[in-house]
């Protein structure tokens, strides 16, 4: 098997995984509250790398970039509960549809922040992909749930960290960053999550620890499927995501697939493709680093 079929099927484990993580997680929400559930996930996400931070020695917390790490970590809390509470107001599909504007608002705050140059290829890539949202949301036709606003504030919140983490993964390993985040997001979400505490039953909690290895799955794949081939092979496997979204939240949660949803998803990964070929192009990394913690989230 070639590295560019192993990274294909990590790749589609990855997606796979991340629409079962959120199916889990939108069963618990009906038993408990986003805050207890945001915690438990993590938490449980961590107990599953412990034994791989103790075989280190804690040897993958050292780190030049500590206050980026507990900068993303307290980003990570917002961004985590908007998200996660989305689940209780909007389909799968249209999740996981609009999260596809996160690699967007990278590009847009690469320039901004990174003083990256614009090019009339990139506007136009951002000028598709905004089309796409407005086919998602369809503002004026229908009313805008409110659960559609909490995913692209998350999305926005992430874009945020993409470029912070960008900086620590020049030095730091995947499973570095990794480690960091479970640690700051258990840590950070727990006194939260006691002051709102709701006690899960023994099947919610059974849910809870397959959404922490459903995450953790998701990390370990995509990481490793970005260093076997280049993005531009892998970037068509990510829409499986709307297509896995859509076939669970259909057979689980009785949600018929929107049509609108699914040609404004296929618009803006259009536009994506643009720009990660572009990047490609030019030999820069912000598209690979956006859609890579995208799907890690």
């Amino acid at each position: 098997m070639t590295d560019d079929v192993k990274a294909i099927v990590l790749a589609l484990i990855a997606s796979f995984s991340g629409v079962v993580m959120n199916v889990f997680l939108k069963i618990s929400l009906e038993d408990i509250n986003v805050f207890t559930s945001g915690f438990l996930r993590f938490f449980f996400g961590l107990i599953l790398i412990l034994p791989f931070i103790l075989y280190s020695k804690f040897q993958n917390y050292k780190t030049p970039n500590f206050k980026i790490h507990l900068t993303r970590g307290v980003l990570n809390i917002p961004m985590m509960l908007l998200s996660f509470s989305a689940l209780q107001f909007i389909p799968l599909e249209q999740i996981k549809a609009i999260s596809f504007v996160t690699p967007i608002i990278v590009v847009i705050l690469s320039v901004i922040f990174l003083k990256e140059k614009i090019y009339l290829i990139r506007i136009s890539a951002l000028f598709i992909g905004l089309i796409g949202v407005f086919v998602i949301l369809r503002p004026g036709f229908v009313s805008i749930n409110v659960g559609a606003y909490m995913v692209l504030c998350a999305c926005l919140i992430w874009s945020v960290v993409v470029i912070i983490t960008k900086f620590a993964s020049k030095e730091d390993s995947a499973f570095t960053i990794l480690s960091y985040q479970y640690t700051f997001v258990t840590l950070l979400s727990f006194p939260i999550a006691l002051y709102f505490w709701d006690t899960p039953s023994s099947q919610t909690i059974i849910y809870l620890i397959f959404a922490g290895i459903a995450g953790t799955i998701v990390h370990l794949c995509i990481n490793t499927a970005y260093k076997l081939t280049d993005l531009s092979v892998l970037q068509p496997v990510n829409f499986s995501r709307l297509l896995i979204a859509s076939f669970f939240g259909f057979l689980i949660f009785d949600e018929i697939p929107d049509i609108w949803t699914i040609i404004g998803g296929l618009i803006i990964f259009s536009s994506i493709l643009i720009i990660t070929y572009r990047e490609n192009y030019l030999k820069k990394d912000i598209a690979k680093k956006s859609i890579q913690l995208n799907l890690n989230s």
